[in-house]
């Protein structure tokens, strides 16, 4: 049986009001685009989405991953709408854009890729996360309570088909390695690294019995690829459910706790990570707080059946009060820490322009 392949592909390439909302005008020159490479056979489905002011392309075909064809069309797609963008004088046009050109892959070039290819189950629920202005690390906690805390997914327990827990794949984009780790074994060593959510974070997630795929994240850090700040990464995840998976309800429990990640304004300070639906998905308060949404599909011979909007619960309202009051305590610091990141994330802002002017101005300490 050929395998289905989800291929869900970000950028950020204009917005409304600064750093806000996506413009319907970039997503409909997306859907052309993307409805012609469906009736070309290209693509089995597709759909088209935003959060905040990140254009999402979800997209299923029979390629594989890292497909050439399937990258170049969402790249084309993402600089067709940035020349909508510029026309209607959004801000940030093509801000994700690192290059004039494509060259065979997108990773590298700006936008953030997830990506996964399997074998369709009977019934195959998947649930895809879209993130605004944060980074992601924002995934580890999230993805960590999901596959590897009992507390969470009771499944790990009670569920003989994930009892015998699951590999996380973690990069380090600092030093540009990764490493497998397999939990429960390795529990204690994984949280070491993954506690440090702007060095480590995890990519890929598989279970141990059989190597099935279970979870893909973008891991595209903009500033390292830039060697500036030229907006948060603001990633997205793929993560299949049930049947020898976390159940539905397991894999979005986890956002509940409106849990600390770096972003928010100017990509400089840490916020809490609120659970919205896609009406909502709209971060204004100093360009926050940080936001996600969670979209449930169906695939079935790989079309994408919903979405289920997964987040739009009164049972998350509660998630939702507390990240508005976590966001009025961190604002009240200011431009102090802990609210603003630590100096060694603040080196891809542009803080390091105004420091530069002090430098000469600093004397030995008797």
């Amino acid at each position: 049986m050929v395998k289905t392949t989800i291929s869900v592909i970000k950028a950020d390439v204009g917005s409304i009001a600064g750093h806000g909302l996506v413009h319907p005008a970039i997503l409909k020159k997306c859907e052309e685009i993307l409805k012609k490479a469906k009736e070309e056979e290209l693509l089995i489905d597709y759909y088209i989405t935003n959060c905040g002011d990140d254009t999402e392309l979800i997209m299923t075909h029979k390629n594989g991953e890292e497909n050439e064809e399937i990258h170049k069309l969402a790249w084309h797609a993402f600089t067709e709408g940035t020349q909508v963008a510029k026309e209607l004088k959004l801000y940030g046009a093509g801000q994700d854009l690192l290059s004039d050109t494509f060259s065979g892959n997108i990773k590298g070039m700006g936008p953030g890729v997830a990506e996964m290819e399997f074998k369709e189950r009977p019934s195959d629920p998947v649930v895809i996360f879209a993130c605004d202005k944060t980074e992601p690390g924002a995934f580890n906690m999230p993805l960590f309570k999901m596959f590897a805390d009992p507390f969470t997914t009771a499944g790990l327990v009670i569920d003989p088909s994930l009892h015998n827990g699951f590999n996380f794949e973690i990069f380090d984009v600092m030093e540009h390695k990764k490493v497998t780790m397999s939990c429960p074994d390795e529990m204690y060593d994984l949280v070491a690294l993954l506690g440090t959510i702007s060095r480590y974070v995890i990519k890929r997630i598989w279970r141990r019995d059989d190597n099935e795929i279970a979870a893909s994240v973008s891991t595209e850090r903009l500033n390292l690829m830039a060697g500036k700040y030229v907006g948060k990464d603001d990633p997205v995840a793929i993560v299949r459910s049930q049947s020898g998976f976390p159940a539905a309800g397991e894999v979005v429990e986890p956002f509940a706790f409106p849990h600390l990640v770096g972003g928010w304004m100017r990509g400089s300070h840490n916020g809490p990570l609120m659970p919205v639906a896609h009406k909502n998905a709209y971060p204004v308060r100093f360009d926050g707080p940080p936001r996600i949404m969670a979209m449930g599909f169906q695939i079935a011979e790989g079309k994408l059946i919903g979405p289920a909007d997964m987040f739009d619960d009164p049972a998350y309202d509660r998630s939702r009060a507390l990240a508005s009051e976590i966001a009025e305590y961190m604002r009240r610091h200011g431009p102090f820490e802990p609210h603003r990141l630590p100096a060694d994330e603040m080196e891809y802002t542009t803080l390091p322009g105004v420091l530069e002017k002090l430098k000469g101005r600093f004397e030995d300490i008797d």
